[in-house]
């Protein structure tokens, strides 16, 4: 379809025109679909990026400015955007899976012993003090990473990292 057409068909979104908006749907989706599952590799994870993606054209189709690229272009940025924000937010929940099972390991049955205690001191002693803090405002006063985050007045993202990091140390130290 040219961009002429696509561009009546937004236009008439914009409106809340719902058999526009089908029918750019009917015309582009298995375009967004294949870059979806491009960047994905995963067909239930494309699907839902697809469907996210209409759902935000539907309400901003407005907001596409002629001269700037063609509808479909705008709608390949939309998918993209979609795409990459489900790639961030899986690589997040990995690492905080990770940080949960260095935890785990942490927690062993020995670890009600006092030689593991002074263990686990030392091996805390030699983290970095940013690191030290994070982990414990995160696991001995139980603050959740956002509560870390609002208590020491940083980026979610450096304190997840702190914590990672110090975690992945107090690994290596303790010899798990």
């Amino acid at each position: 379809m040219e961009h002429e057409e696509l561009l009546l068909l937004l236009k008439k979104v914009a409106i809340g025109n719902q058999q526009a908006f089908t029918e750019l749907y009917n015309v582009t989706s298995g375009q967004l679909f294949a870059v979806a599952l491009k960047m994905l590799k995963n067909r239930d994870s494309a699907e839902e990026a697809l469907q996210e993606a209409y759902v935000s054209i539907w309400y901003k189709a407005d907001y596409y400015k002629e001269g700037q690229g063609t509808v479909l272009t705008w709608m390949v940025s939309i998918i993209r955007y979609r795409a990459l924000d489900m790639l961030r937010s899986k690589k997040v929940r990995k690492e905080d899976e990770l940080s949960d099972e260095i935890v785990s390991e942490i927690e062993s049955p020995e670890a009600d012993t006092p030689a593991y205690d002074a263990k686990i001191e030392g091996c805390m002693n030699e983290l970095e003090q940013q690191q030290r803090q994070a982990i414990h405002l995160a696991y001995f006063n139980g603050l959740s990473h956002s509560e870390v985050m609002a208590h020491l007045n940083l980026p979610l993202g450096t304190i997840k990292s702190w914590i990672r990091r110090g975690l992945t140390s107090l690994q290596r130290c303790l010899g798990l």
